[in-house]
């Protein structure tokens, strides 16, 4: 009896071992391409047509380029609806503008529960399945974009090159739908990303109650047309988290300029100020 319960515990003690070395060797690898340089040629794709990766302060774009291998090496990538294949620019353009996000985000785990992001060549239909955790989404409807909290990100080729291509406009899929994977971390899709201190809670919810809440009054009185931040973010707390992560990356002077209170608390979860970045 003695003897089965010795080997059981060195039997536990070995898997937990084994999950430990897994984990150093992961967090190993991950300090490897943090430090190594972006090749030439990658750096040459992305900045083709990602506008805001030229404009990047240089220490910044150090720390992106090496998110952006990490994101390469851990993501897998799957073709849908009649792509053949999703190319290295493809794959490149994705993890810089998800990378973007991450320069100085702390504890995000690259993403830690995403694992597949599939790309159409084109908007897609919408299966209707549950989303966000939030509602039901119309069967059929045209997407752009999706984020699910089981693991994966579905973007159409089009948004992404669009989204990369205007650094401004404040539109870009990929932010919006790597926002939403922020949110869904500690699995609630709530607009409430995992904050660094718990006395930010509070903060955050005052700031973000109040914008969203005016954002709604405004698309309800049909001024939405009017407003900074797309009259979408007023659907539900999520969107508009993921909406105003555009915004601040996108539109970041307007943003500071006319509601500096949610653009302090963007600028205090993602650890930059885009608003002094150089204009592209």
């Amino acid at each position: 009896m003695m003897t089965t319960a010795i080997l059981s515990i060195l039997a536990l003690l070995s898997i937990g071992g084994g999950i430990g070395w897994v984990r150093g060797k992961k967090q190993k690898r991950r300090a490897y391409l943090l430090a190594k340089p972006l090749p030439d040629e990658w750096q040459e794709i992305i900045g083709m047509d990602f506008i805001r990766y030229r404009g990047l302060p240089e220490e910044l774009r150090r720390s992106l380029d090496g998110n952006i291998q990490v994101l390469m090496a851990e993501k897998y990538f799957e073709p849908c609806g009649g792509l053949e294949e999703v190319s290295l620019r493809m794959k490149l353009l994705i993890c810089a503008q998800a990378g973007l996000l991450l320069i100085r985000l702390k504890q995000h785990g690259f993403y830690r529960k995403l694992k597949s992001i599939l790309v159409y060549p084109g908007a897609f239909q919408d299966s209707g399945r549950r989303r966000f955790g939030l509602h039901e989404e119309e069967a059929d409807s045209t997407m752009l974009g999706e984020s699910w909290s089981t693991g994966s990100v579905i973007l159409s080729w089009e948004s992404i090159l669009a989204g990369a291509r205007n650094a401004d406009d404040g539109m870009n899929v990929v932010i919006h739908e790597f926002a939403h994977q922020l949110d869904q971390v500690d699995g609630a899709a709530n607009g409430v990303p995992i904050l660094q201190q718990p006395s930010a809670y509070r903060r955050w919810a005052k700031v973000f109650l109040r914008n969203y809440d005016e954002l709604v009054g405004e698309v309800e009185s049909g001024e939405g047309r009017r407003s900074l931040i797309d009259p979408y973010g007023a659907t539900n707390p999520a969107e508009f988290f993921a909406v105003a992560s555009e915004t601040f990356y996108e539109e970041a002077r307007q943003l500071k300029m006319k509601q500096p209170d949610l653009y302090n608390e963007l600028e205090g979860f993602y650890g930059v100020d885009p608003a002094n970045w150089e204009r592209v």
